[in-house]
């Protein structure tokens, strides 16, 4: 695994999706060969160009990820464009630093992990939630593993922003000379231009303004719901689930829901027996222990073992025991989990040397698949039984259309 590259060398990367989070990873990556930039709008692709005078610019990603100098993309387009990004990278011999969620859709999160599973042993991948870098998750993640409530039962995790939801915005005519309104719509169905899709807001991350709608994103499941429920994954070693249900606002034709409570049950693995997984979101809490008080926490997770409870957030951690916890040993100094150099730092220290990163494609492809698959369970309205082998819905053939949403024509997932 790796480039062949000396640890000295630097990687030919390329860049697509400069704004946003595109703009904030581009800066983590500066420091090696940026030799390729894309962005549907040129306003942002011209900034991006001035830093590095000498990358190649184009405006369609597909272009893009056929220069023939590539190691590697850094993918952070819209959400349901980032599956296809992936996917050609994967196919093409690159590594891939993408930004969450993976994919937009069940199928497509299972065909992305799918396509690195059979290159692992020479492509590096990195799923952008970067603050899995925070000594607080590792620390978490040790005290579950180590026993510290015991044998883990549940989780309960939430997310207290309060996202909008509205119909599809109007036609506002023929997009400016600037922006390439069909490459921003890439495989979804056809809507029309409004500006209010592509310009920076003023509170708040740009993808809160698209990623509400169905057909652009998967609200705070795929957002937050990536960083958050990454706390959990790593702390319990979960994978795909094998039952899920989800409850929320009243369903809208264009939005994903204000709020939603889903539930996963994950089977057994090697240490732990089967447990559930719970997730809040829109002002939706779970019931904390009465020593917490929640209400600074917006975000965090619950975790329910036998012998005690642990409530944290990315940076703060709470042990309440039932007993004086003689059961359990902490960790030796020279035992914990080391720090993360970044992100992005060991996306490409991986890509050089082949030590493993922490986020891959399969580690994050489950998280990813596990979230999509409740908004699944929210639109048919009923508890769903999962096959993760065959990545379907047994006894609920209405589930399909969801799990694998159609492509607009002139775009393929796998090419």
């Amino acid at each position: 695994m790796g480039t062949g590259k000396s640890p000295n060398e630097k990687l030919n990367l390329a860049i697509i999706g400069t704004g946003g989070r595109g703009r904030a990873n581009m800066q983590s990556t500066a420091g090696e060969n940026i030799v390729a930039l894309c962005d549907v709008n040129e306003d942002e692709l011209a900034q991006a160009a001035a830093q590095f005078p000498n990358a190649k610019t184009y405006v369609d990603w597909r272009e893009c990820i056929d220069q023939p100098d590539l190691d590697g993309v850094v993918c952070s387009t819209i959400d349901h464009t980032h599956a296809m990004v992936n996917v050609w990278a994967l196919n093409r011999d690159l590594h891939v630093f993408g930004e969450k969620p993976l994919a937009n859709s069940v199928y497509d999160a299972r065909v992305v992990r799918q396509k690195y599973l059979e290159k692992k042993d020479r492509l590096v991948t990195q799923m952008c939630v970067q603050r899995h870098t925070i000594p607080n998750m590792a620390r978490v993640s040790e005290l579950i593993h180590d026993g510290a409530i015991g044998t883990p039962r549940e989780v309960h995790l939430w997310c207290g922003r309060l996202p909008e939801t509205s119909d599809y915005l109007p036609d506002q005519g023929a997009p400016p000379s600037n922006i390439h309104w069909d490459l921003w719509l890439g495989p979804t169905p056809y809507h029309p231009y409004n500006e209010t899709y592509v310009k920076p807001r003023e509170r708040g991350s740009r993808c809160l303004t698209w990623n509400i709608y169905w057909d652009f994103g998967s609200g705070q499941l795929g957002d937050m719901g990536s960083h958050i429920m990454d706390i959990a994954w790593w702390a319990l070693d979960l994978g795909s689930p094998v039952s899920v249900t989800c409850e929320g606002a009243d369903y809208h034709s264009a939005s994903v829901p204000s709020w939603v409570v889903a539930e996963w049950e994950h089977p057994a693995n090697d240490w732990r027996p089967e447990i559930k997984v719970c997730w809040y979101d829109g002002g939706k809490m779970p019931e904390l222990p009465g020593a917490i008080n929640g209400a600074g926490m917006n975000f965090g997770a619950y975790f329910k073992g036998d012998e005690g409870s642990l409530v944290c957030d990315f940076n703060n951690r709470y042990l309440i025991p039932k007993g004086d916890l003689t059961y359990y040993a902490p960790r030796t100094p020279d035992s914990v989990i080391p720090d993360s150099p970044g992100h992005a730092e060991e996306w490409i220290e991986a890509c050089k040397t082949g030590v493993p990163t922490r986020t891959d494609f399969d580690y994050s492809g489950t998280l990813v698949e596990q979230n999509l698959l409740a908004l699944v369970a929210y639109r048919v309205g009923r508890k769903l039984t999962y096959d993760p082998a065959t990545g379907t819905c047994p006894g609920c053939p209405e589930a399909d259309q969801y799990i694998r949403p159609a492509y607009r024509d002139g775009w393929v997932l796998d090419a």
